[in-house]
């Protein structure tokens, strides 16, 4: 797995304990600690009291990573109370592997001031990151990009005039269509002046000579429509 990008991510590492360590006391057991450096990181586990050559620590740090920094520095001290402590030794733990494969357990030496041998320090290193299951591709398959979800609005809008934003200017709406309960509307076209047209009450009986077994009132219905389709215009019967 490739270890690039892991600036900022998680790094567990877990003192377990210190194995044939140079003994710095000449009466008593000695007192070790260790020192883990990272960076700007610092952490110190506490004093293992009379822990002499093979000190017991399981004390559990997290580290956060820095992008091209593959090294943690290690040191072991020797606890005093009356004068300073005393360095039993220091070593650089790699972190390639464990970046790679994401746990290592591992016992690394340490080394005195003058370049010798002085004991061992073992680590438990674990980078969950690198055990997540990765997506593999299907060789010749063409790619897709992922779906990302589009924004949605979480914000409750009130009930009130929606946002201009949301809608636009201006939109036309379609005249709805007319519904079988609707009525047509009333029609806008004008009609010309009636006119008025005196007949003479002999002249009426002769047009309707015809017409004289029906009623009288018929009879002038009769002779009004004859006249509107003739002269195209509504009229007004007026006798004299």
């Amino acid at each position: 797995m490739s270890i690039s990008g892991i600036h900022g991510l998680p790094l567990e590492v877990t003192v377990v304990g210190c194995y044939n360590l140079e003994d710095k006391e000449w009466v008593s057991r000695q007192d070790p600690y260790v020192c883990l450096e990272y960076g700007s990181a610092r952490y110190r586990t506490k004093t293992c009291t009379d822990g002499g050559k093979n000190p017991t620590f399981q004390e559990k740090f997290i580290f956060t990573l820095i992008e091209g920094l593959r090294e943690l520095n290690v040191a072991v001290w020797n606890s005093n109370t009356l004068v300073a402590d005393d360095l039993i030794g220091t070593g650089r733990i790699q972190l390639h592997k464990v970046l790679s494969q994401g746990f290592e357990d591992c016992t690394w030496p340490l080394q005195s001031k003058t370049g010798r041998h002085s004991g061992e320090v073992r680590l438990i290193m674990h980078y969950p990151i690198a055990q997540q299951p990765q997506k593999f591709k299907t060789k010749g398959a063409p790619s897709f990009p992922e779906y990302a979800p589009s924004a949605t609005l979480t914000q409750v809008l009130p009930y009130s005039h929606p946002p201009a934003a949301l809608y636009p200017s201006t939109m036309p709406y379609a005249t709805p269509p007319l519904s079988y309960n609707s009525y047509p509307p009333p029609s806008t076209a004008t009609y010309p002046p009636s006119t008025l047209v005196v007949i003479h009450r002999p002249l009426l009986r002769a047009i309707l000579h015809k017409y004289t077994h029906l009623p009288l009132s018929l009879q002038l219905i009769i002779h009004q429509l004859r006249l509107q389709s003739i002269l195209r215009r509504p009229i007004e019967l007026f006798f004299h």
